[in-house]
């Protein structure tokens, strides 16, 4: 994957076991927040899985220029609109399945109550008005403390332990999400993901872009789990199938406990620099153990080697970025 419409089609490729569950669902797919990180390249993979069977719909504000009608040009149906206008929000066409991936974390420091608005109170305002659908709701590992190295991470029937105001307001989501799915008897799926990754941004790319330039790698943040993204979206499609009341919870990230130290040896190597590190690795770590997702969908398709392979020559090309660093290792909660 050396350019991006050889990484487009990649995260938009399905496996034949996404067609065959989507082939299951009865009904429209209505994918919001669909301009975010993750939204394009879920919402072509939905259309790819369901080659033209039902309406995928796209909704957004769409402030990338070219991203609607390149969706539209895609198959999907696309709709402009601010979710968080009551108005607009009642217009939106109704749906048996939605995936609901609005959020806020990047700038959430000083603008809490922000945070908390779109978080945990508009999910609330969405779920009420599509009561009775199925609904898959993305969320995050962040809601977990920070647990010993040695753990294996969180499962998620452990108790939720939120570090900031971003990540208690992702638990609040899962709560007023929780209590509507319960009122209205309506099947969810919680997605707590952490760290999905791609050539574009995430854990490897700010390791990638700091080996280049030569930035020391703060180790207190000594170990991490990442995620190819390609698999994180088939599986919250997948999720729709097992939404339930009370909800499905699943943690969605890899098998593997990454040293951020290895990996940024790797991408050192492929990049012929040298990382330059400070600090040393805590005992504790934001970890989640996801063998519930690997025993229901299988393991990721790219491994961690694979990942850093491409994520390494992505960036020594000067392919391009998101501009939006992950701060995996803030221990304060403040993004």
């Amino acid at each position: 994957m050396r350019t991006t419409a050889e990484l487009d089609e990649r995260l938009a490729r399905p496996d034949p076991a996404l067609v065959e569950d989507l082939e299951k669902l009865d009904g429209d797919i209505l994918i919001l927040g669909a301009g975010g990180k993750l939204g394009p390249s879920l919402t072509r993979l939905a259309l790819n899985a369901t080659r033209g069977s039902r309406t995928v719909t796209a909704v957004s504000r769409f402030s990338e220029p070219g991203l609607a009608d390149a969706l539209r040009a895609d198959g999907a149906n696309v709709v402009s609109a601010d979710v968080a206008d009551d108005q607009a929000l009642r217009a939106l066409p109704d749906a048996a399945n939605v995936v609901m991936l609005v959020g806020a974390k990047f700038g959430t420091q000083g603008r809490e109550q922000a945070t908390w608005f779109t978080n945990a109170y508009l999910p609330g305002r969405i779920a009420d008005r599509f009561r009775g659908s199925r609904i898959a709701a993305l969320s995050t590992g962040n809601v977990y403390p920070l647990v010993p190295v040695t753990s294996g991470g969180s499962v998620e029937d452990d108790p939720t332990g939120p570090v900031g105001d971003y990540a208690m307001s992702c638990l609040g989501r899962e709560r007023v999400l929780t209590h509507l799915a319960e009122t209205h008897g309506s099947p969810l799926a919680l997605i707590r993901l952490n760290y999905a990754v791609e050539m574009r941004y995430g854990v490897l790319v700010d390791l990638a872009q700091k080996v280049l330039a030569g930035t020391p790698i703060d180790l207190a943040t000594g170990h991490v789990n990442v995620v190819w993204q390609g698999y994180a979206n088939a599986v919250t499609l997948r999720s729709l199938l097992l939404a339930d009341v009370p909800p499905f919870v699943l943690n969605v990230t890899g098998p593997e406990l990454l040293s951020v130290r290895w990996a940024a040896e790797e991408l050192g190597r492929v990049l012929g620099k040298e990382p330059e590190f400070v600090g040393e690795p805590a005992p504790t770590a934001l970890l989640s153990n996801a063998a519930r997702c690997h025993r229901l969908f299988g393991y990721p398709q790219l491994t961690p080697g694979e990942l850093i392979e491409h994520t390494a020559r992505w960036v020594a090309d000067g392919g391009p970025l998101l501009g939006k660093p992950t701060k995996f290792e803030r221990r304060d909660g403040r993004f």
